[in-house]
């Protein structure tokens, strides 16, 4: 009782910590994408935080898994055990913070006005690069949509008008450095984060039924895969996998997929728990593959 005790206190420290500093540094991503953008518009603070709260949540939860279950299998800790005290945390906890969430958004918060970027001639470019496109809005933000000078590289300056509403203008400055596998990670844990949203609204079944059998995959996953004696070989493993079972996760949602699905199964089964039954079932293969693993090197070390 008193490794299964450590073992909650060091999952709740992480997946606070983690959560916490997520928030923060998502918070301040998403502050400044806003303010980038024109035209800008009225925003709240706690529409924010509630955005970044979410893909804080689903971020906190895979990191806390695996950073978890890698600290019991470095303690010794019981398998069973330590795999059952975490997958009731892990959902424990992010149904809390689901509900939390979703109770906050009834609240009226006050409205955060943008900050004005510039007047007249505003010249909005890549300043890391001086081969990109560069637009000057001739009446500043206060007309974002309206007479513009646009510069390409290499063809002569086109001036316009007025520019449709329906046609946003790039952010500023133009371009994006990130590289893109930072961007799939983020827009695949955004996804997943959406799914956890969409799952607490529908109810509490239907939030146990995917959000459970995806923590259960997880934990599955976290325990059982240990292919090298060097730690630091294992956790990078767990998280290759984890990765894998975020694209997966977000590849199976996608309408396209639904379809197909929905199709294959010809109504006989719902959509919905299709993607959770194939988690609880490529869980139990993982945990058996992990049994008889465990039996085959003690029946060896019996012999030997």
């Amino acid at each position: 009782m008193r490794n299964i005790a450590r073992l909650a206190l060091f999952f709740s420290l992480t997946f606070l910590i983690t959560f916490v500093v997520v928030i923060g540094i998502k918070y301040l991503s998403l502050r400044v994408e806003w303010a980038k953008n024109l035209p800008q518009r009225p925003e709240t603070t706690l529409t924010i935080i509630l955005a970044a709260a979410h893909w804080a949540l689903s971020l906190s939860l895979f990191s806390s898994i695996l950073i978890s279950l890698n600290y019991s299998v470095r303690r010794n800790y019981s398998p069973l055990f330590a795999v059952i005290a975490v997958i009731v945390l892990s959902f424990l906890i992010s149904f809390g913070i689901s509900t939390a969430l979703e109770q906050w958004k009834s609240v009226p918060p006050s409205q955060t006005q943008g900050m004005p970027l510039g007047g007249r001639g505003l010249i909005l470019t890549n300043n890391l690069n001086r081969n990109e496109t560069s637009v000057v809005l001739l009446n500043g933000t206060s007309e974002p949509f309206g007479p513009r000078v646009t510069a390409i590289p290499g063809q002569p300056l086109t001036f316009q008008r007025s520019t449709s509403p329906s046609v946003a203008l790039p952010p500023v400055p133009f371009g994006d450095e990130t590289p893109w596998f930072l961007k799939s990670i983020s827009i695949d844990i955004k996804l997943n984060a959406d799914m956890f949203q969409q799952k607490i609204r529908e109810g509490f079944f239907s939030y146990f039924v995917y959000v459970g059998s995806l923590i259960f995959l997880l934990c599955s996953l976290g325990y059982s895969i240990k292919f090298s004696v060097w730690p630091l070989a294992n956790l990078f493993l767990c998280t290759l996998a984890f990765r894998g079972v975020l694209a997966f996760t977000t590849f199976f949602n996608t309408p396209e997929m639904q379809e197909i699905t929905s199709s294959f199964l010809n109504n006989k089964l719902p959509v919905t728990v299709a993607l959770p039954l194939i988690f609880i079932g490529f869980g139990i293969l993982v945990n058996i593959y992990s049994l008889l693993v465990y039996l085959a090197k003690r029946r060896y070390d019996d012999e030997f």
